[in-house]
């Protein structure tokens, strides 16, 4: 039995994690002379464009008097000016004075440091995939609009040449595959633009808002047999079952153009893509070893029969 997950256990778990990470409880922030807090008001004066004190109170959920406190001492320190409001003679504007503006361009530096100190070690892939889970934990906690939803279309123009380079990264970063793949990927591509058959095959683009993030081929084989090639996912789209969809659209239009069974070629080591195949129904007939990539790979014939009485692939 799987246990439920506690949410507030993990959420305070990554506050403690993060909180010790960025140095909150330390009583200066970055080594400087200033709190978090104090810096954090900085940084609403510096993007403010001439906010009020009330306006900082409200955007940071302050006690207004803490915050006279700190705003004092920031103007006895000089980094922040007030004057008086153009449009309203009784409310006063901050602005950072231009030591203020030096200490606070100093001190984003640090921060932007301290952060790519955390994260140096991520790879690219691992990188999309933390903006990914903390745009959607700050979407869910802010009470942000449903996501868009993603929908699959057929091919534009410009599409075969994202394709081929969205293959060239990924595999070339997450596994380690050189040349070969992007030269493969663009020849699929270009076999695929001259020949196409709209009746029997089929291009499919996973978007969001414009944004790509996947795609799928089923291409002829021969009168009886398509061929599923170029299951992709970019690393930001992983973990929402667009990788069943997309195999699924392929099976689907496969049926309707009256082929008898699929077949695909893939490797031991894209597991995730191998674990869609077999909840689609795919089964493996067929193993081998080559270095196409620039390093050996494991490589795999699938097969989906689409009727019982489907003969074997050609």
């Amino acid at each position: 039995m799987v246990e439920p997950v506690d949410t507030v256990a993990a959420v305070r778990r990554f506050n403690r994690f993060y909180t010790r990470a960025i140095g909150v409880l330390d009583g200066a922030y970055l080594g400087g002379p200033y709190t978090l807090a104090e810096n954090r008001v900085l940084y609403e004066i510096a993007h403010g464009e001439g906010v009020s004190a009330s306006h900082i109170a409200a955007a940071l959920d302050l006690d207004p008097g803490y915050l006279s406190r700190m705003l004092g001492r920031l103007e006895r320190d000089g980094l922040v000016a007030r004057r008086r409001s153009d449009s309203d003679a009784r409310s006063s504007v901050l602005t950072l004075t231009p030591q203020g503006q030096s200490y606070f361009d100093g001190m984003n530096a640090r921060t932007v440091a301290q952060v790519e100190a955390l994260i140096g070690r991520l790879s690219p892939p691992e990188r999309s995939r933390l903006a990914g889970a903390l745009d959607t934990a700050h979407g869910l906690l802010n009470g942000a609009p449903a996501p868009l939803e993603v929908v699959l279309r057929p091919h534009q123009p410009g599409d075969m040449g994202w394709v081929t380079e969205q293959h060239a990264r990924v595999y070339g970063e997450e596994y380690g595959w050189g040349a070969g793949i992007e030269a493969l990927t663009a020849r699929i591509c270009a076999d695929f633009l001259e020949k196409f058959d709209p009746a029997r095959e089929r291009c499919w683009i996973a978007e969001r808002d414009g944004v790509r993030l996947g795609s799928v081929f089923l291409v002829r084989e021969s009168d009886e047999v398509a061929r599923l090639r170029l299951l992709l996912l970019t690393p930001e789209a992983r973990g929402l079952g667009l990788g069943r969809k997309l195999v699924e659209a392929c099976v689907a239009f496969a049926r309707e153009a009256g082929y008898q069974e699929i077949v695909l070629w893939t490797h031991a080591v894209l597991i995730a893509a191998r674990k869609i195949y077999a909840a689609t129904g795919f089964t493996v007939v067929e193993t081998w070893t080559h270095d196409e990539f620039g390093k050996p790979e494991v490589s795999e014939t699938w097969r989906l029969r689409l009727s019982p009485d489907a003969g074997s692939p050609s």
